[in-house]
């Protein structure tokens, strides 16, 4: 059974730092892209960042500068450093690996979702 989960939300301050974490377990890590996406009240999910299964990364034109997504195949585990948050950035945070990743920006790629992780940003 596949597993995802997700932790180091909290309440930040903008300007602030967070390290979101997504331990994954139940499949072979190595072989699947895995991507952050996120949703914020009354709004549709939005792609946030993705690893491919070779390192390659891609981010939101929103996130690009700020947030940094890294993959450690030893530990199963995927990482988002978030930096310079913003109110805007509010959201639960989500972890999804796809198996077979054609578009990794879209989340109908992903075969596997977490729980989420509530990130919450004040002004």
């Amino acid at each position: 059974q596949v597993q995802l989960g997700e932790s180091g939300g909290g309440l930040v301050q903008a300007g602030a730092s967070l390290r979101l974490s997504c331990a994954a377990s139940g499949l072979t890590f190595s072989t699947n892209a895995m991507g952050w996406f996120r949703q914020a009240p009354g709004k549709e999910r939005e792609f946030v960042a993705a690893a491919g299964r070779y390192g390659t990364t891609y981010y939101a034109d929103s996130v690009k500068g700020r947030f940094t997504i890294s993959r450690d195949n030893a530990k199963n585990t995927v990482y988002l450093q978030m930096n310079n948050l913003k109110p805007e950035d509010t959201a639960v945070y989500y972890c999804a690996a796809a198996t077979r990743p054609t578009d990794r920006t879209s989340g109908q790629t992903y075969d596997y979702w977490g729980q989420g992780t509530q990130v919450t940003v004040s002004s």
